[in-house]
């Protein structure tokens, strides 16, 4: 039977800068770029695994305000993704990020230029960044997690 792997993604901007975590490809050893992203995990919701990840990979305690949407991925180590993507807002009192998860490399701010020519995990970071600055998004409300 097959069984998408389900990831969730941050998208978090600082006036025209965006957060991405520099981390090696597990699969090819390459150096890359990525939104802070990861499973979700059992018994929590979309939401709070996206807040999880975005703790771990950047040291930033921070819930999304929308959802931008879902991206279906064949990727090409031949595992099929589906990966919800959040927005996260930040503001002048908004920490440093300092990484957590000792598998990334850092965490840092980068303008859409500069992430146009970065090696990137897969086209969907450079995809959802672009979806970030052209479509609105949603509320969180559209997603139901039955907690009981």
């Amino acid at each position: 039977m097959h069984k998408p792997h389900v990831t969730v993604a941050a998208i978090v901007k600082k006036q025209n800068e965006f957060l991405l975590v520099k981390e090696r490809d597990k699969f090819t050893q390459q150096v890359c770029y990525n939104q802070p992203a990861g499973h979700l995990e059992q018994n929590e919701t979309l939401a709070q695994a996206a807040s999880r990840e975005l703790l771990e990979e950047t040291g930033l305690a921070l819930e999304p305000v929308g959802f931008l949407g879902v991206y279906n991925l064949h990727a090409a180590n031949g595992v099929h993704y589906l990966r919800f993507c959040f927005i996260f807002e930040v503001d002048d009192k908004t920490p440093i990020p300092h990484p957590i998860d000792t598998d990334i490399i850092s965490a840092d701010w980068h303008t859409l230029e500069q992430i146009k020519a970065l090696p990137l995990r897969s086209h969907l970071v450079l995809k959802c960044i672009t979806d970030s600055i052209n479509k609105q998004p949603t509320s969180l409300d559209i997603i139901f997690d039955d907690d009981e």
